[in-house]
């Protein structure tokens, strides 16, 4: 189980994130929305250990991970967390194979063979078993996508972050990524909290909402419930009012 309680980030004189409460159950699909900008990437690399934060706690299993020192953290947490990067953040010099073994080597005291093994497994899940020798500017956009899925999965996480794991696809990718996230969820039973600002796809892999807004979590609901809710925020910012800016 993640539990995050009264979570503060701070840039300047700009405050991003103020007195963030949320819950992620042991097996959830739980998918933070909200503006572009507002904050949810920040709160995503918090958790996973890229950003400190000013004040708050992080529960990982019960354990509060913001105290980690570093070495702590690489022990303790990352063979537990993998993040699906926005732009898909692979090596641009390395192919999709030796991108995904360098994610392998530094978290996992795994032999050569082994390593070998989850890298092919892995791509084939997200169907991509014959791209290992290619580079990431030979692969389509879907196709970086489904790489960086696949060094996510590799080191068989409990717990998965994407981070706007549909922006910038056509509508036909996103539905394949759609489908990969609920058939990677199902298979490989992972805690899955998803950033998002898509409102059609997380109705199809999500079994709750929370909107971010202002630095706080204002709504949390049912997926499907969310044409359903009393807060006004939450169906101004669902139903696309301009007067929610």
């Amino acid at each position: 189980m993640l539990v995050i309680e009264n979570l503060r980030k701070q840039f300047g004189s700009n405050i991003v994130l103020e007195d963030v409460n949320l819950t992620l159950g042991d097996g959830e699909v739980l998918t933070v929305i909200g503006m572009s900008g507002i904050g949810k990437s920040v709160l995503a690399k918090a958790i996973i250990g890229l950003i400190e934060t000013d004040s708050g706690k992080i529960l990982l299993d019960g354990e509060d991970i913001t105290l980690f020192t570093e070495a702590e953290f690489n022990q303790n947490v990352r063979d537990r967390m993998s993040m699906v990067f926005q732009q898909g953040a692979l090596w641009d010099s390395m192919t999709i194979k030796e991108n995904i073994d360098l994610a392998l080597n530094i978290r996992k005291n795994l032999s050569l063979a082994e390593r070998d093994e989850l890298i092919r497994d892995s791509l084939g899940m997200v169907g991509l078993k014959d791209a290992e020798d290619l580079y990431p500017e030979e692969l389509s956009g879907g196709m970086i996508k489904r790489a960086a899925i696949a060094r996510a999965i590799a080191a068989r996480p409990k717990y998965l972050i994407y981070d706007e794991p549909t922006t910038g696809l056509d509508p036909v990718l996103r539905n394949v990524v759609n489908d990969l996230i609920i058939t990677l969820h199902r298979e490989l039973k992972t805690t899955s909290l998803i950033i998002s600002h898509d409102i059609e796809s997380l109705q199809k892999f999500s079994e709750r909402v929370a909107l971010l807004h202002n630095g706080r979590i204002v709504n949390v609901c049912s997926a499907s419930e969310i044409w359903k809710q009393d807060n006004e925020t939450f169906n101004s910012f669902i139903h696309g009012e301009v007067g929610f800016i």
